[in-house]
């Protein structure tokens, strides 16, 4: 099996030592993705967006995520992200879950990390 890791330069990679996403067994795992942005709204957007590059630099989109987690200081924040997420996901909506957790800065408001399968 090829495993193919895919790194987009964020500034927790290195410090941490892991990379945005890895390709392996027909997937693409998506690591947890924080945004920049003075809201909650603004981060999801800018995470999103990361997202979207490394599904697409893997060969997948949001069309193929199959698995979606969001993670939130304060889960009161996570209505307002809806429309931005039915907009990603579209027709092709994927099992989810949402978590009400600390993040790695208190300034961070929303974490997503998906799962998707590669195209055929």
């Amino acid at each position: 099996m090829t495993v193919r890791r895919i790194s987009s330069g964020g500034e927790f990679e290195a410090k941490i030592g892991y990379c945005r996403a890895v390709v392996a067994g027909g997937f693409v795992h998506v690591a947890g993705t924080v945004g920049q942005g003075t809201d909650v709204v603004a981060q999801c957007d800018a995470a999103l967006e990361i997202i979207g590059k490394a599904l697409t630099e893997a060969g997948a989109g949001f069309a193929d995520v199959v698995r979606v987690n969001y993670y939130l200081p304060d889960a009161a924040e996570f209505e307002p992200c809806w429309p931005l997420l039915r907009a990603a996901f579209g027709d092709n909506p994927p099992a989810a879950t949402m978590i009400e957790c600390n993040l790695i800065d208190p300034k961070f408001r929303i974490e997503i990390e998906v799962t998707a399968l590669l195209p055929a």
